[in-house]
């Protein structure tokens, strides 16, 4: 069979076959725009990222991929455990608490992401894999302020090429094309500057089995304070393991063990040095056995650098950055292919509200902008949380926060944490880290029988993720200070901002950003005028 030939012009041109490409391209192709996929690599090819959010089923769902997703036997994800303190009983998120059908998965991404890229080939788009992107040219006419992409310059099996198109999807991942080599946008978060390492073990425990908790992801801070640890339940009978460290701690860490004993110093034996931080992990592991190569058949331990980043703006004249491509989030709480989802959806509607003429191109682009810019400080304010407990230092960071997304993010936290809403008030460190430090709630211990206790006591709707955030006095005079009922109401509280976690395409389509809001109907898709608010 004849590869086909590469069009000089396509509609949408999309640069990155991974979920946030993939998923803009499946949405963009099912609504009958003509679009165009470059992927530098040939699938299957590895990733790390293994652990989703409950939101993938709604994702796979709305594109028509759910039966590919439960047929492709990937780990049932319960929920997760997570353990920031040593000595105090672990927090937990129990996703089939409502509904046993928001499980997520853990999976072999590699697995994962084929699904979906062949699923964006069925809905007709047109991929062309090894086709790596070289330059992107711009429209002379364009301001310098405001650059409009308007062709491609490519490599494929040695062959260059040139394609027009125009839009333009950059899902390029963490080199991120628009935005470090022509928009040089990106910000690097300094309060998140870590390395990862990891590696995959056979023959370990399982955590809680035979509970409504069976086989979850265990997470653990490093009695050190040094970072955190992952513990990831395969399908495939192995379990992905691996440390998050502040970078600096890293490499004094690497130089101490180096110094002891030069000759027997290798990054396996830095990582498995880490395990005498996590009690949690190494009962887990006490009669596992570490693999040789990962799944891919490389080296047993890989390793790299971990720092989150984020950019001034996410969409332009005709063109949208999705998935790490346009920021990243240290992956405690496992946002990244939620947000990659998410921000293809977003492109893709967009893009499509801009074809139809349902609103400006500049009214779309300030739309995915928003969507984008809020859904990321979101998780970086709950991440930002966790290290909070993990480093006990999370001081600051100002400056990594944009004013503007964060107002956007919390604004329905300010009368909490500020006692008033203080509208138009500039945002200071001390607020930010009142807002941490009421996050910092989602990770309080908790279990189904403890709610049902509690909700018996104060009323289960009390317990309603659909009431309002109330304030400390608030829960207080509910519970009288009872410690379980307030621990309870602390943790519903603040996940709040994350409900979007199970209905995201109905917290999307409820958003009014510039008075418009999404339309998720194939076929039609786009923005349309909000309603006038009753």
């Amino acid at each position: 069979m004849s590869t086909p030939a590469i069009p000089s012009h396509t509609t949408v041109l999309v640069i990155g076959g991974g979920p946030g490409g993939a998923y803009s391209s499946t949405v963009l192709a099912r609504d009958g725009v003509e679009v165009t996929l470059f992927e530098a690599a040939q699938f299957p090819r590895y990733h790390i990222g293994e652990s989703m959010l409950p939101s993938i089923n709604a994702f796979y769902a709305f594109v028509g991929a759910q039966d590919k997703l439960r047929a492709a036997g990937f780990c049932p994800k319960p929920g997760a455990a997570v353990k920031l303190q040593q000595g105090k009983k672990e927090a937990y998120t129990n996703f089939i608490e409502r509904n046993e059908h928001d499980a997520s998965y853990n999976v072999v991404r590699s697995e994962l992401d084929e699904i979906l890229l062949r699923h964006s080939q069925e809905a007709g788009t047109a991929v062309f894999e090894q086709t790596r992107v070289t330059d992107i040219v711009f429209d002379e006419k364009a301001p310098e302020s405001d650059p409009r992409p308007i062709g491609a310059n490519y490599v494929r099996n040695g062959t260059t090429g040139y394609i027009s198109f125009d839009y333009l999807v950059d899902a390029s991942g963490s080199k991120g094309l628009m935005s470090t080599k022509y928009l040089k946008n990106r910000k690097m978060n300094q309060t998140l500057h870590n390395i990862a390492c990891w590696g995959y073990w056979s023959g370990q425990g399982m955590y809680m089995p035979g509970t409504y908790r069976h086989n979850a992801p265990w997470f653990e801070a490093l009695s050190d304070e040094s970072g955190w640890a992952w513990f990831i339940p395969l399908h495939n009978g192995t379990v992905s393991v691996g440390f998050v460290m502040d970078k600096a701690i890293s490499i004094q860490k690497k130089a101490d063990l180096r110094e002891k004993d030069p000759e027997a110093f290798s990054l396996k034996a830095h990582y498995l040095d880490q395990m005498q931080y996590t009690p949690g992990l190494r009962e887990l592991l006490k009669n596992a056995t570490m693999k040789d190569g990962d799944l891919e058949g490389s080296g047993p331990v890989k390793s790299t650098s971990d720092f989150s980043y984020s950019a001034s703006n996410y969409a332009g004249d005709h063109y949208r950055l999705v998935g790490d491509a346009a920021c990243f989030i240290d992956p405690f709480f496992s946002s990244g292919c939620h947000l990659a989802h998410l921000g293809g959806l977003s492109a893709a509607m967009t893009i499509c509200a801009s074809l139809r003429k349902h609103c400006t191109e500049a009214q779309a682009s300030h739309w995915h902008d928003t969507k984008v810019a809020t859904s990321y400080t979101r998780f970086l304010i709950v991440v930002l949380s966790a290290y909070k407990q993990i480093r006990s230092q999370v001081n600051n960071i100002l400056s990594d926060v944009d004013e503007d997304n964060y107002d956007r993010a919390f604004d329905f936290f300010r009368p909490v944490i500020q006692g008033t809403a203080d509208v138009g008030k500039k945002l200071t460190e001390d607020e930010l880290q009142k807002t941490i430090e009421y996050c910092t709630n989602i990770f309080l211990p908790g279990d189904p029988e403890l709610r049902e206790s509690v909700g018996e006591r104060i009323g289960v709707e009390m317990l309603s993720n659909t009431q309002p955030i109330m304030s400390m006095d608030e829960m207080e005079k509910i519970t009288g200070g009872e410690e379980d009922a307030m621990m309870a109401l602390k943790q519903v509280n603040a996940r709040k901002p994350l409900v979007g976690l199970y209905g995201a395409l109905d917290s999307m389509k409820s958003e009014n950003i510039g008075g418009l809001v999404a339309v998720l109907t194939r076929g039609q898709m786009g923005l349309s005028v909000a309603e006038p608010a009753t």
